[in-house]
């Protein structure tokens, strides 16, 4: 019988708190979440939290193994607790739509890059951007927006 979120909490020496409890539950319903959206869902849950309190929980829940940190660009930082299995992520460039993408072949092939100087790699992260079918679905000739972005830029 797998066991529960406290049980793995204690086993790996983390103190256990209906706080951590409630951040752990809030990724799981919200995968991809930023720390603003688990707070609000942590709150609705168990009532006052403080911001940092939600910060302090996702940082140890990282460093312990239970959460993965995902940090796209322009982006602010996302939390899941899909951990371990070298995924990668599909961004969608209008809406922001996050969603898991699976290594292509075998257990994490990007491991192994053209050129490696000596270091011992651990962990890739791939993220592919572009436009997800809603967006499609909706879209006008306008290039994605960061192209867009940087048209307006240069104007």
């Amino acid at each position: 019988m797998p066991l529960g979120k406290a049980a793995l909490l204690r086993q790996r020496g983390v103190h256990v708190t209906a706080q951590r409890l409630a951040v752990m539950a809030a990724v799981a319903r919200l995968p991809h979440g930023t720390a603003e959206e688990i707070a609000e869902a942590v709150r609705a849950e168990i009532g006052t939290i403080s911001r940092q309190g939600v910060y302090d929980a996702l940082g140890l829940l990282v460093e312990k193994g239970f959460l993965r940190r995902i940090e796209p660009a322009g982006s602010p930082a996302r939390y899941e607790d899909r951990t371990g299995d070298n995924h990668h992520h599909l961004i969608c460039r209008l809406c922001g739509r996050m969603v898991d993408v699976d290594c292509a072949v075998g257990a994490a092939p990007c491991l192994t890059p053209a050129d490696n100087p000596g270091f011992a790699i651990d962990e890739a992260e791939v993220v592919y951007w572009g436009r997800c079918p809603e967006c499609l679905l909706h879209a006008t000739d306008q290039p994605p927006s960061h192209d867009r972005q940087i048209a307006e830029h240069e104007e």
